[in-house]
């Protein structure tokens, strides 16, 4: 369509997505307006340097997006904004940060999304790279802003990009060395109308891939598209896959044994499951795993992802505040309920994104002794859940750990695993997961 612009990109979203596509715009020297459909930003200070931009901020109303030459969106808007569709309906190209570093680099690069487990997958596939000597750096939605990369000037021999179904929306091609949709379960039905659409979006990974990483315990994770794949499981036999060996359950990769379960410096079914994700991304690359057998017998964990944050008179506390939706959740409490000798103690809430958490209510029959629930939807999990005898409500984080501490017994796990977003009451899960390390910090103080 041939249509007449100002030859110039607009910036939408002026978070730190936004402010990495302006310092790549200047870079490249493209003019470019930015916009904010928020009134009153967090922090301004970042676009100091950038002063001769034109910045619309608050009402959009007033700003005409189908003059432009090109959006580029950060993830944080929904595509389903009226002013965007307009602008999509009179030819307006769209683009993102993800789509402009893949079509600007000739590095090779692996591609990772899913529900749950993702930026553990794509930590594990990084450090494992390195440790076979291949130079790999981490990006997307973990660590730096990929354009920040190419600002920066830093080189890898690989990159791993980690990506939200909000970044892949508007990712066209994305030619990886191997994509993997690693599992789906519901999250972001407020921005999706359904299972479907959040689906579609996240097959968007496979797009020009050279292979797809499928995981057969997940249904979810198969491609749409004719590619060719390697598997992975922890139920049943694949190309990455568990069976016994000298009588205890071992890893295996192309049917040879690599290590044992009980080796590796993470713990958790879900989390055995997410080294044989990374270790499929590489057999798929045609990459050798066995130099990543150290890395796997020393990596710990990330923060805020099932890390124990304190352990003492056999009472242990978890902090998995990256369980923003329900299936990380659901894989937290089966990863760790089995392995509790006294009671598992959950605690949960937040902002529930129109998440339907009676898919919990089994899960908790079996392994949940009691839970107390804060947050905006609080009461709408208790109604789920429907274990009302076991169930207390409160406010805050602060009150929820107040509430078990004085109850605890040797052998207990407190499990903080919220299922929910942490926007009602924090800026991110970092900062929530920071207060109920802080919460236990008192308690171990006081003992």
């Amino acid at each position: 369509m041939n249509r007449t612009h100002n030859g110039k990109q607009l910036i939408v979203g002026m978070g730190q997505t936004g402010l990495s596509l302006a310092r790549y715009c200047r870079m490249q020297g493209w003019p470019f307006d930015v916009c904010d459909s928020r009134s009153h930003l967090p922090d301004l200070s970042g676009w100091s340097d950038f002063n001769d931009v034109d910045m619309f901020i608050g009402d959009w109303q007033s700003l005409d997006m189908s003059v432009y030459q090109r959006l580029l969106v950060s993830p944080g808007v929904p595509l389903a904004s009226g002013e965007i569709q307009a602008a999509m309906a009179v030819g307006v190209e769209l683009s993102c940060d993800i789509q402009l570093f893949v079509d600007a680099i000739s590095t090779p690069f692996f591609a990772i999304t899913g529900s749950n487990g993702k930026s553990t997958v794509t930590i594990l596939l990084t450090g494992m790279l390195n440790a076979a000597g291949v130079t790999a750096i981490a990006a997307g939605n973990i660590g730096v802003a990929v354009l920040d990369l190419l600002v920066e000037g830093q080189s890898a021999d690989v990159f791993v990009l980690e990506l939200s179904s909000f970044q892949l929306e508007m990712c066209q091609q994305l030619p990886s060395l191997a994509g993997t949709l690693l599992n789906l379960s519901p999250d972001h039905l407020d921005r999706y109308a359904d299972m479907d659409h959040y689906w579609q979006a996240k097959q968007r990974i496979f797009n020009s891939a050279q292979c797809a990483v499928v995981n057969l315990d997940d249904d979810f994770s198969r491609p749409e598209v004719n590619i060719d794949t390697v598997s992975f499981s922890v139920q049943q036999a694949a190309d990455v896959c568990l069976q016994t060996h000298q009588q205890k359950p071992w890893i295996w990769v192309d049917d040879q044994p690599l290590m044992a379960i009980a080796e590796l410096g993470i713990s958790g079914l879900h989390n055995v499951a997410n080294v044989a994700a990374a270790l499929a991304m590489m057999k798929a690359a045609n990459m050798d795993v066995t130099a990543s057998v150290d890395f796997l017998r020393t990596f710990k964990g990330l923060p805020h992802r099932c890390q124990t944050v304190a352990d003492k008179h056999d009472i242990r506390f978890i902090n998995d505040s990256k369980g923003t939706n329900v299936g990380s959740t659901l894989a937290a409490i089966e990863g760790i309920g089995p392995t509790v000798e006294g009671r598992l103690i959950w605690l949960a809430g937040g902002v529930g994104k129109g998440q339907d958490f009676s898919c919990l209510a089994d899960i908790c029959q079996r392994y949940v002794s009691a839970c107390v629930l804060f947050g905006q939807d609080a009461n709408l999990i208790a109604q789920q859940i429907n274990a009302a005898n076991h169930t207390v409500v409160v406010e805050t984080l602060e009150q929820a750990v107040a509430h078990v501490i004085p109850e605890l017994q040797s052998g207990d796990v407190v499990l903080f695993s919220p299922a929910c977003a942490s926007f009602d009451q924090f800026k991110n899960f970092s900062e929530r997961g920071d207060a109920f390390v802080h919460c236990v910090t008192q308690w171990e103080q006081g003992l």
